[in-house]
């Protein structure tokens, strides 16, 4: 399945992740922001779980502030897991 989300505060307009049915992630893009940051991202988080990844990723910031494309990346995901739960 793919989930599509809009980021905010960040330079990344969209961000689509794409899991499996047990919450692993098969692939992520981005579009907007920094691309080679992003790029890396991506294929760190590839075979890495939602949970995993939120875990890791939540609460990043991005110089000042507040939030970041890998702290947009875990509140998309932790939005889909507690869509997951309904």
């Amino acid at each position: 399945m793919t989930y599509t989300f809009r980021p905010q505060g960040v330079c990344s307009r969209e961000m689509r992740v794409e899991l499996d049915d047990q919450g692993v992630i098969q692939k992520m893009e981005a579009l907007g922001g920094c691309s080679g940051n992003l790029q890396g991202i991506s294929a760190l988080v590839v075979g890495m779980t939602a949970e995993e990844a939120v875990h890791r990723l939540k609460g990043i910031r991005c110089g000042a502030k507040s939030t970041s494309c890998p702290d947009q990346l875990a509140c998309g995901l932790e939005a889909w897991l507690n869509q997951q739960k309904q």
